[in-house]
């Protein structure tokens, strides 16, 4: 057995590195969520002194925002492809599954950017943005109004995400969709048409729904972008 094993809660590891602190550091917020990531815990995990962290994150929030420029740094975009919608469908089910994997880190992705201003976030955290912009830019889209695509498409991404994460269900094994879904308790009167969609709501199926959005929200922009181009060339 050598120093470099690495297998047990804070067995030392031989060889830090920005990568190898930040893994450790998603690992820990996968197990036990934000709270529990700090520059002690997470020297206890490493097997190292807290102190020797601060060669690659300054502090707790730096951490953080590299904690999110890890996931986001997963996600594929290419600017070149002259299909645009496949790419953003592509973009958008990428995020969902990241977002699935990793929940505890979906605040950091929704909410940390809003108290950063925007050429102080992590340079990974605005890769996707830039992308983004040059693949519509490319489609056709003016720059301005790229930037509204993005906004609208993180928009509606974002906010599916969240709602599939807080889908919850009162009775898995009850049969009667009414019961399992707490339906009941509404009044028949006050609530008809929630009561009716109980079969519905009961079959959430979190990527059809994306789908679904993203037809709705991807046929809008087409259908802009060729507006343009007729007001372009008239």
């Amino acid at each position: 057995m050598t120093s470099a094993d690495t297998s047990g809660a804070g067995a030392p590891i031989n060889r830090l590195s920005r990568d190898v602190v930040l893994a450790k550091a998603l690992e820990l917020v996968d197990a036990e969520g934000l709270e529990a990531l700090s520059m002690r815990r997470l020297g206890q995990e490493l097997g190292r002194d807290p102190m020797s962290l601060y060669r690659y994150a300054k502090n707790r929030a730096a951490l953080l925002d590299g904690v999110a420029e890890l996931v986001l740094d997963s996600l594929a975009i290419e600017p070149a492809d002259a299909d645009w919608k496949a790419q953003l469908r592509q973009l958008a089910h990428s995020l969902r599954r990241q977002a699935l994997r990793h929940p505890n880190v979906v605040p950091l992705l929704v909410t940390r950017p809003l108290a950063t201003p925007l050429g102080l976030r992590p340079l990974g955290t605005l890769r996707p943005l830039e992308q983004i912009l040059s693949l519509l830019v490319a489609a056709g889209f003016e720059p301005a109004d790229a930037l509204h695509v993005y906004r609208a498409f993180y928009g509606f991404l974002y906010g599916h995400i969240l709602n599939e994460l807080q889908e919850f269900v009162v009775d898995p094994e009850e049969s009667e969709v009414l019961l399992r879904l707490g339906l009941h308790r509404l009044p028949a009167k006050d609530f008809p048409r929630i009561r009716a969609l109980a079969p519905a709501l009961a079959e959430y199926d979190g990527e059809a729904e994306l789908d679904q959005g993203l037809a709705i929200l991807l046929s809008g922009l087409e259908a802009q972008l060729t507006r343009q181009a007729a007001r372009s060339g008239s």
